[in-house]
């Protein structure tokens, strides 16, 4: 079933798109759970895209709380092949200012207690993760954000994510060693995103939007959370901007990806021997290597 080739996650203060017409909510199930709410269905650009609020439209839970699993594998059901994840984060850089817009090229796992694999039970997979974001989807995010020009927002199209735990953000001492590793913002979500979407063959990219400086900068502490909080409401207006022109973009040509057949050389079981239960459950995944 294909309902939507292009999914959209909107996280902290991105929890509707206001652009979206034709509007209808479905509710999913999947072998991993629920998804952290209702997928929301509607046209943009005249296209139809599957759109859903990461923590919940009310903001409902916790990083560690998510169900990636859930999320992804419920994008999968609908028909998604392109995602876009829209995120806030900490800056580790002072060159990315708040309301920057970041599309990074990497990734560092600082997370604890993620699963972030849908194999197991039976079935055993490796995915190629050395290069964790789709480079011509991102390609796509950076266009449009040029053609935008918006104002305040600077893009910087490369970059790496580290993904920490949380909920607490980090020490000064954690911060400056994120720094001494290059690393450019810092967040709590997209890693275990962008390794099952990599495992369910769905093209991913992250439009990280910079809310603050993390505490090693020096006016860290003059920080408020009403500028934090202005900050995300600002950055949701111009992410909906940017994700509108990126859907026009994509739909017009949408680009062949590595990540449709990520699975094709990963799968290490010999399927025919594989438990059935598993192979049930990881259907949607494994039907065209059966």
């Amino acid at each position: 079933m294909t309902i939507a080739k292009i999914g959209i996650i909107g996280g902290s203060g991105l929890y509707k798109m206001e652009a979206l017409k034709d509007v209808e909510e479905i509710e999913i199930s999947t072998p991993f759970g629920s998804p952290s709410d209702a997928i929301i269905i509607g046209t943009l650009e005249e296209t139809r895209v599957a759109f859903l609020a990461r923590h919940g439209r009310n903001h409902t839970l916790l990083p560690s709380e998510l169900p990636f699993r859930a999320n992804i594998y419920a994008m999968k059901q609908l028909g998604v092949e392109y995602l876009i994840s829209a995120s806030a984060v900490g800056s580790l850089k002072a060159e990315a200012k708040p309301l920057d817009m970041v599309i990074p090229d990497q990734f560092i796992d600082r997370t604890k207690s993620r699963v972030s694999t849908f194999f197991g039970e039976g079935i055993v997979a490796h995915i190629a993760f050395g290069e964790p974001i789709c480079k011509h989807l991102a390609s796509i995010l950076a266009e449009a954000i040029a053609a935008l020009n918006l104002p305040d927002v600077t893009l910087h199209h490369g970059g790496t994510y580290v993904c920490m735990e949380g909920p607490a953000f980090s020490t000064k001492a954690e911060s400056h060693l994120y720094r001494s590793w290059d690393a450019t913002v810092i967040g709590m979500t997209n890693l275990p995103e962008a390794k099952l979407a990599r495992e369910a063959e769905i093209a991913y990219a992250t439009l990280a939007l910079v809310t603050d400086y993390d505490c090693w900068h020096p006016d860290h502490d003059s920080v408020t959370v009403e500028m934090v909080i202005g900050n995300l409401h600002k950055n949701a207006v111009n992410a909906q901007e940017v994700i509108k022109e990126t859907v026009k973009r994509l739909s017009a040509n949408p680009p062949a990806s590595d990540a449709h057949s990520a699975l094709k050389y990963a799968i290490l079981t010999n399927l025919e021997k594989a438990p059935i239960a598993t192979k049930e459950k990881l259907g949607l995944l494994l039907d065209k290597y059966l």
